[in-house]
């Protein structure tokens, strides 16, 4: 026999799953930068824009604003952003710190992206993109 607060606990939404992963080591650094920037409560937003050598291109900027149908979550204590063009893009994808002998950065693992350039900052969708804000200039790190 089941209790009404056990019937309630079933009852409760479930929380909103986040549509892309941030890595805790991704998490980690990124806090960091805002605290040694005195960020406090600013967020992470992630997005995607027109540009760059395959026509498309990530972002990540902090902002203290949450804009009309951003998703909002949080990733290992680090609050995230995403507008809602931008989300269809990054359904699924994750977003990692790596440091490596050339240097460290954030690398962004689409499996929405068909194709991206050498650099990894320039990716193509099947769709092609044509609802992604534009933006100017290609992405500069690879020719």
């Amino acid at each position: 026999m089941t209790t009404i607060g056990e019937r309630l606990i079933d009852l409760a939404p479930a929380p909103p799953q986040p549509m892309l992963n941030v890595s805790e080591t991704a998490a980690s650094r990124l806090l960091t930068m805002m605290r040694e920037k005195q960020l406090d409560g600013y967020a992470l937003r992630v997005f995607v824009a027109g540009g760059g050598c395959s026509g498309l291109q990530y972002g990540m900027t902090f902002d203290d604003e949450t804009r009309e149908g951003d998703s909002e979550f949080n990733a290992s204590g680090l609050r995230v952003l995403v507008d809602p063009i931008s989300a269809g893009y990054l359904m699924g994808a994750s977003i990692d710190y790596v440091d490596s002998l050339m240097g460290g950065g954030f690398k962004i693992d689409n499996p929405n992206a068909v194709s991206s350039c050498g650099c990894g900052h320039s990716f193509r969708t099947a769709s092609g993109g044509e609802d992604a804000p534009a933006s100017g200039g290609g992405c500069g790190s690879c020719g």
